[in-house]
């Protein structure tokens, strides 16, 4: 049996959204931001989906029930990320950058989530959208800064 090396954490990855988006781009964007982050040992559950879905999840899980970007679910080593895709497709058409940079933001924006960064005080929030830019930067990816 072949031992899995850190780098190889588990990724699953299930796409509700219609058309599917690139599974391989997704599995890099989650593979470098955990490099990124140091959190390689992290295994990733992530639900690329609608509006609806996420809206529901949302409701269920965080008394809102209106659609959002991303949600997280860290749990001791692992975490389950529920994204938007049709938000993405949204967003990125209103900005004016490419819908893969917008599904790369949320993915790494939930990441950092499950690696303790938060955004709720303007230091931490500063600190978590530099982390944000730069790690975009690394994947060769631009998006329109999220707090301008």
């Amino acid at each position: 049996m072949r031992r899995r090396s850190s780098s190889d954490a588990a990724v699953a990855i299930r796409d509700r959204f219609r058309p599917r988006s690139d599974r391989k781009f997704v599995e890099r964007v989650v593979r470098v931001a955990r490099a990124e982050l140091a959190c390689q040992d992290m295994e990733v559950s992530l639900l690329l989906t609608g509006d609806d879905e996420i809206g529901r999840l949302h409701g269920e899980f965080f008394d809102d029930a209106t659609p959002t970007d991303v949600i997280c679910f860290p749990d001791d080593g692992s975490v389950d990320l529920v994204v938007s895709v049709e938000c993405a497709r949204r967003e990125a058409r209103r900005a004016g950058h490419y819908i893969r940079a917008e599904l790369a933001l949320y993915i790494v924006h939930g990441l950092l989530h499950a690696c303790g960064f938060d955004d709720l005080e303007p230091v931490a929030r500063r600190r978590m959208r530099d982390e944000e830019q730069r790690i975009l930067r690394v994947l060769g990816l631009r998006v329109a800064p999220v707090d301008p």
